[in-house]
């Protein structure tokens, strides 16, 4: 049986469509999450029978925040060289309320994958979900991974650039081969209900108001699922390396679309794919919010040879036909 990969998060969106995605390539995978009600469980739950299909799949619910649990793990179902670390507490905006979830998982969870990365010979690859979150409010378009990220807007961000400092310092001291992946507003099939395309979905479906932020005056690098978890795959087999034992095994590379769209021209594909017009509810800039976001992706390219494929116009309604086959809305 080939080495088991570790997935973190592994109930959650990215972590789900990342472990399927590895199962249907026959690698052996063991899935750690901690099912924590920061949004539906179910929907964490309907995630897991769909992986529970496959027998070379292993879940365990732990939390990473929990040292001893997570050395208990590693020791009975590794140990692990290759690890992809998705568990976070996600969202910016809740972040403003329950900040306290974000250091737990965020930093303390982090530290504890880092160690146990540490103590494993012949550790090979750390890939480390970072965000877009970190660039805050810079100016300079499209954000690239030698910009300015000092200067964070919400305490995710912050929890976010802190994990990619943490990673630094462990490649530094211990040699661990590591990339961090600023992801870029990632939308899909199985996508968390706090996230734009279930909110808008929801509301069009229900005749209820739309809430726009910024007045629509808002641009994303909207990123599909697939082209996302392709990149992470193909990150995961090309660790950085340290050249004749000098330098450091740690890079951070840009995951998005490579194309900054309009909000309200991600709306209008959501109104296509469903039939119907949204009511719109036109809102300020909500704090902690970045007016506009881009991914410059040329180094993931150049590295891994990393290219997204999927338009809006062809994402949206994937995602749209999935919601109303799960919640089963007409």
């Amino acid at each position: 049986m080939a080495e088991p990969i570790l997935v973190t998060g592994a109930a959650g969106f990215i972590g789900f469509h990342t472990v399927l995605r590895l199962l249907q390539a026959g690698a052996h995978v063991v899935g750690v999450d901690n099912l924590n009600d920061y949004y539906d469980v179910s929907l964490k739950q309907a995630r897991l029978r769909e992986l529970d299909n496959f027998k070379d799949f292993t879940f365990i619910k732990e939390d990473i925040a929990n040292f001893e649990g997570m050395e208990k793990l590693w020791k009975e179902h590794g140990p692990f060289k290759q690890v992809i670390h998705l568990a976070a507490q996600a969202g910016v905006r809740y972040s403003l309320k329950n900040p306290h979830t974000y250091v737990q998982s965020n930093l303390v969870g982090h530290l504890n994958i880092l160690e146990l990365c540490r103590h494993t010979e012949g550790f090979e690859h750390l890939v480390f979900a970072s965000s877009s979150s970190v660039y805050g409010k810079n100016k300079k378009l499209p954000y690239a991974v030698e910009d300015r990220v000092d200067q964070p807007v919400s305490l995710y961000a912050a929890t976010k650039r802190s994990g990619e400092l943490m990673s630094h310092s462990y490649s530094h001291l211990y040699g661990i081969p590591q990339t961090s992946l600023r992801f870029f507003t990632v939308y899909g099939p199985w996508g968390r209900p706090d996230m734009s395309p279930y909110i808008f979905t929801d509301a069009i479906i229900k005749d209820k108001k739309v809430p726009i932020f910024n007045n629509g005056d808002m641009k994303r690098d909207f990123t599909y699922i697939d082209d996302i978890v392709s990149g992470v795959l193909a990150v995961l087999e090309t660790p950085p390396k340290r050249e004749n034992d000098e330098g450091i095994p740690y890079r951070i590379l840009n995951i998005g679309n490579n194309k900054a769209e309009n909000l309200m021209d991600y709306v209008g594909a959501i109104e296509k794919a469903l039939g119907k017009k949204a009511d719109i509810e036109l809102l300020p800039m909500q704090a902690g919010d970045v007016k506009e976001t881009y991914a410059d992706i040329d180094e993931t390219t150049k590295l891994t040879g990393y290219k997204p494929t999927t338009s809006i116009d062809e994402g949206i309604p994937k995602y749209v036909a999935w919601f109303k086959d799960f919640y089963g809305e007409e």
